[in-house]
């Protein structure tokens, strides 16, 4: 269902007949697809299909955005998370006491994710300068209380920041909170131009 509305957005798109998008104007508009239609934040422990397994469509949390997206452009992290953890468990953070992965959740946490993008993807500086953010790009945040938090960067944007597309709490929003919170990740993980390690 994401990847049919997906296509419908990118051909509503101006000039869409003259040019095929890009993978970040396609990953940009999977994220779109979801607003209005995740509205939940659950971050419940569910047992899902691998691969390509997810929690209802109408929850989640933040993660969740950024793995729909990708899958909505053909990327699978549940199962690119999962292979690369199972070779290299050891680069990844150990904060939840496992010994070895956990295909239902693994992808699903920020920690996990900031790693596989810093692998596999494009490491950016973290600026204060709006510009340095293109849309498709993923950032990370540390939350009031410490809490991890991960969105990714749309193609609109207000007084010159580009909004983010995200769920703090409320379901898959397009907000303005790109310099709401302290950044703690900034990367570009397109797969067609991804490095592999």
């Amino acid at each position: 269902m994401v990847r049919a509305i997906v296509v419908l957005l990118l051909l509503s798109l101006p000039g869409a007949a003259q040019s095929t998008p890009t993978a970040a104007e396609r990953l940009v508009a999977a994220a779109y697809a979801q607003i209005g239609v995740a509205r939940v934040y659950d971050p419940s422990y569910r047992r899902i299909a691998f691969p390509g397994g997810d929690v209802p469509l109408d929850r989640g949390v933040c993660s969740d955005v950024v793995v729909r997206a990708y899958r909505g452009i053909g990327t699978d992290l549940q199962r690119l998370v999962n292979d690369d953890m199972r070779q290299h468990f050891a680069a990844y953070p150990q904060l939840w006491g496992l010994a070895g992965p956990d295909p239902n959740i693994d992808h699903r946490r920020v920690a996990n994710l900031a790693r596989f993008f810093a692998r596999h993807g494009t490491t950016l500086a973290v600026s204060a300068a709006p510009q340095d953010y293109r849309p498709g790009d993923i950032v990370t945040w540390r939350l009031p209380g410490g809490i991890a938090h991960i969105g990714l960067v749309a193609d609109r944007l207000v007084d010159g920041r580009p909004l983010i597309v995200h769920n703090i709490g409320a379901g898959a929003q397009l907000e303005d909170v790109l310099f709401a919170f302290t950044i703690t990740g900034h990367y570009r993980y397109l797969p067609e131009v991804a490095r592999t390690q």
